[in-house]
């Protein structure tokens, strides 16, 4: 990374920005998925902050990418995670998930969970290459874990 970054808690003053980046991580996907929307596009990130762990990669008050998890009783998922096209290639991805592992490590997890779509290639390589196993589709959902 050319500059300094560091994941933070997001508070709401990051959801417009929050939004953007995740418009921007999820944008070239969209021709690809011709009418389809990824649920996350459609979401107020000003309510998932609120509701949710939201960290965000902030470097000099630019939001390179953004983390949201969900944590029950009995599970840990990554609900949500997303890089700006301009931040990708620079460590942000891996960054992001090695402290959505240990996030989930420290509050006991011995497994972490996610979802993504089937057209998402890249991000089912990129997942794969940090050691998930695909556990299962339906639809258009490829569901993952990593063994904590």
């Amino acid at each position: 990374m050319a500059t300094a970054a560091n994941i933070r808690a997001a508070n709401t003053n990051d959801a417009a920005r929050l939004r953007r980046c995740m418009e921007s991580a999820y944008a070239p996907y969209l021709k690809r998925m011709g009418r389809a929307r990824l649920p996350p596009m459609d979401v107020d990130y000003a309510t998932e902050i609120e509701n949710f762990p939201c960290w965000v990669v902030d470097s000099a008050g630019d939001i390179l990418g953004g983390l949201i998890m969900v944590f029950t009783e009995d599970q840990a998922s990554i609900a949500n995670i997303a890089v700006d096209p301009d931040a990708q290639g620079q460590g942000v991805g891996g960054m992001l998930m090695r402290f959505a592992e240990s996030t989930a490590k420290e509050k006991g997890f011995t497994r972490l969970q996610l979802t993504t779509h089937a057209l998402l290639k890249e991000n089912l390589s990129f997942y794969t290459h940090l050691g998930w196993q695909e556990t299962g589709t339906e639809a258009d959902r490829v569901y993952l874990h990593k063994e904590l």
